[in-house]
């Protein structure tokens, strides 16, 4: 598949159509692996964090979730097709899970969450088999790794925020029988109905991130690494983007 680099991260430039394709065909054909959902936040901390860079670099998949990237790979003038969105994949991929044999576990989130998400996703993709949750308070990776084991489960939505779930990936895969790890940042407080997505017209402006600035304006820190991840970018290019 054709990759783009960004800031020394590599991105699959590959449509949401495409992604679950290759996820499924990955499903049917029993090979182990795991898929990642980097934003252009998580690609400026891979410049100081290289365990979380290496990480995202064996990868099965590495989707780019948010408008920074595309802007950024069009800085590059290796523009990527289209924005991923981590949200919108985990939605998709549900959509085709329930028309399979294929159990999903829900791993993330505050107490009660990823049970409201179970309950929100079975509702939205009727015969979806979701065969375990479990908040992400635990206290050692064991007693995670013990529970999706136990439930049988094939795919697993780990939700514990980069670089810890990323992290938790990486050392525990192949400790566990499932066969896909998704890395899905909050998206359980997404589908538990905790957190409201952007309206569509946000969504399709690029804009999503300045709706939830205003919802969360204790955002803006963190808000503040977009035009700063930016910067890194158009310097890189400048360079021959050889980061």
């Amino acid at each position: 598949m054709e990759k783009v680099r960004i800031v020394g991260v590599d991105f699959n430039n590959i449509s949401l159509e495409d992604a679950i394709h290759y996820s499924m065909d990955m499903l049917y054909k029993g090979e182990k692996g795991f898929i990642v959902t980097p934003n252009s936040e998580i690609v400026y901390e891979c410049i100081k964090n290289k365990e979380l860079c290496d990480i995202i670099g064996q990868a099965s998949l590495v989707l780019p979730d948010g408008i920074g990237i595309i802007y950024a790979s069009k800085i590059y003038k290796t523009p990527i097709k289209s924005k991923v969105a981590g949200i919108d994949f985990a939605s998709k991929l549900c959509e085709n899970l329930k028309c399979t044999h294929f159990s999903l576990f829900l791993l993330g989130a505050k107490p009660g969450i990823a049970e409201k998400a179970a309950d929100s996703l079975k509702k939205q993709h009727s015969g979806l088999n979701i065969c375990g949750c479990k908040d992400g308070y635990f206290f050692n990776d064991e007693d995670a790794v013990t529970a999706i084991n136990q439930s049988g489960a094939d795919v697993v939505f780990v939700c514990l925020g980069a670089p810890k779930q990323e992290i938790f990936i990486k050392n525990n895969l192949s400790k566990m029988s499932a066969k896909l790890l998704i890395g899905l940042g909050g998206s359980l407080d997404v589908f538990a109905g905790e957190v409201r997505r952007a309206p569509e017209l946000f969504i399709r402006l690029g804009l999503e991130w300045f709706y939830r600035l205003i919802k969360e304006p204790k955002r803006i820190g963190r808000m503040m690494r977009l035009p700063l991840f930016l910067i890194t970018v158009a310097k890189d290019s400048l360079k021959g983007g050889k980061s």
